[in-house]
């Protein structure tokens, strides 16, 4: 072999080496296939005890460590690793409303084995508080709207009247709050079907009640409509004292009348009645003698 030959073989096998070095330096196409992101998993923003009615402030998605429990309630992500926002609305109507059969620390998952719903047969039991009762009221739809309210929230309850036998104007209609501080624990869905001439009765409101307020709610039931009004979670989460709120006595709270609302009620004056009132004469005795006087 010729020196010439010699030297164009290494020549070739240098240049080879050069070639793999060069292309070992180049980066590398990023891959198209990416790592699925880790789900989402339900856990408890606070300790929850049991009974608890869950809501959006109880709970919170922390992603998943590990791997998540058959029980346990999860959420997928999206594309590039972003929470898919739609399953929020499942899991609204799975968990909010629910009531917890077992306390839950803080960060610990919410499973479905630990929820119960309303409509379950046990649901009442587990959500009541100690010597409390629960109460279904028929509630207005054109007072304040049940699609303001939610389970676990607290409310008053306002009792409206309308009286007959021909009361005076600024007398005739009266508001008045009957129970303070009640906790909401179930809203049925509004009835289907036509709802006839006069009756304004939408929907159903469960209530945590005392034995005595369960009475006081019944009797209201009876004498006129009934609406309800949400509390701030201020009042309602500020320390009170014992009894806890919902069984104290009902302060001193006034009647609204129709008159304090509309003080023009107070002057009106049905025109019948003045026109009876120009022609009543009253029949006066002097001895035998009978005198029609007519008033001033």
């Amino acid at each position: 072999m010729s020196a010439k030959t010699i030297l164009t073989f290494l020549f070739l096998i240098s240049l080879s080496v050069v070639v793999v070095l060069c292309l070992r330096a180049l980066p590398k196409p990023a891959s198209t296939e990416t790592t699925p992101a880790r789900p989402d998993i339900l856990v408890a923003a606070a300790a929850l005890a049991p009974g608890t009615l869950l809501r959006a402030k109880d709970v919170v998605w922390r992603q998943i460590v590990g791997t998540g429990e058959l029980d346990q309630i999860l959420r997928s992500r999206g594309v590039g690793g972003a929470p898919r926002a739609e399953l929020d609305q499942q899991v609204r109507a799975e968990v909010y409303g629910a009531a917890l059969r077992i306390g839950v620390e803080v960060g610990g998952p919410i499973t479905r084995g630990a929820l119960v719903k309303p409509g379950d047969r046990d649901f009442l039991q587990i959500v009541l508080s100690a010597r409390a009762r629960a109460i279904a009221i028929p509630v207005t739809t054109s007072g304040a709207s049940t699609g303001l309210l939610s389970p676990g929230d607290r409310v008053d309850v306002i009792l409206t009247q309308t009286f007959k036998n021909d009361p005076p104007l600024a007398r005739r209609s009266v508001s008045e709050t009957v129970v303070e501080n009640l906790r909401v624990l179930a809203i049925d869905a509004p009835e289907t079907k036509p709802v006839s001439a006069g009756n304004s009765f939408g929907r159903t409101v469960t209530l945590e009640v005392s034995p005595e307020q369960a009475e006081s709610v019944n009797v209201a039931a009876e004498l006129g409509k009934l609406s309800l009004t949400l509390r701030s979670i201020t009042a309602v989460e500020a320390p009170t004292a014992s009894p806890p709120a919902g069984f104290a006595k009902k302060p001193d709270i006034k009647p609204i009348w129709a008159g304090d609302v509309s003080p023009a009620l107070g002057e009106a004056i049905s025109p019948s009645k003045v026109a009876a009132a120009e022609q009543s004469t009253v029949e006066v005795f002097h001895g035998t003698k009978a005198v029609m006087v007519k008033p001033q």
